[in-house]
């Protein structure tokens, strides 16, 4: 957990920031998730028919409602640039086997404003942890021309509704002493519940 983290952190200090744009239309093979938290409605696009692998891990968990109950605890950036996490945490009595790792180089989706994409270490090892993005972070798609791990993260749905509850999270208060390394000061405090994940019409 703390090195997919620190990671992912390493990612988001590589890209420069970009302008954000309106979420993408819903098209009809995508799932609609309301994720209820303790600071209001977050309903997202699941592209079932783009990211097949990764949609279906997260619709696993909100169908075994291995989400509910759980924490967005990590904010990063600003309401205009920046991610929130949040997910199982590695709980054993949440946490499914990983999945396959599908670059935004096979789905065609990017790590633009409202996408929602796995946390992860290597590639193939993403479970239950997953991030929201704020603005464009095209640093955190998959690039076959840089060294070294060039997969990115694996974008799997786009928030359609609740954008200002994802804004509210990243502007929530942080500890100034919770983490470790890089992401001391990235803690939410306290965090985020999320109430429950559920599918919707």
């Amino acid at each position: 957990m703390i090195r997919h983290l620190a990671l992912l952190l390493a990612a988001f200090l590589c890209v420069a920031p970009g302008l954000a744009q309106s979420p993408p239309a819903a098209a009809p093979s995508d799932v609609r998730v309301a994720l209820d938290t303790t600071l209001g409605r977050i309903v997202v696009a699941v592209h079932a028919a783009k990211a097949p692998v990764t949609a279906a891990n997260f619709l696993h968990y909100v169908d075994r409602k291995r989400f509910d109950g759980t924490l967005f605890y990590r904010a990063v950036g600003s309401t205009d640039y920046g991610f929130v996490q949040g997910g199982v945490q590695n709980d054993p009595a949440r946490i499914l086997p990983p999945v396959a790792h599908e670059p935004t180089t096979q789905t065609g989706l990017t790590h633009d404003d409202g996408a929602l994409s796995m946390a992860r270490y290597a590639p193939g090892s993403a479970t239950g942890d997953f991030f929201i993005v704020l603005g464009q972070m095209p640093g955190m798609d998959a690039n076959p021309q840089a060294p070294g791990d060039n997969q990115g993260f694996a974008v799997f749905a786009h928030v359609v509704e609740g954008m200002d509850v994802v804004r509210k999270i990243v502007a929530a208060p942080k500890s100034s002493t919770a983490g470790e390394g890089v992401m001391k000061g990235q803690m939410l405090e306290p965090p985020v519940r999320i109430i429950s994940a559920r599918r919707i019409p």
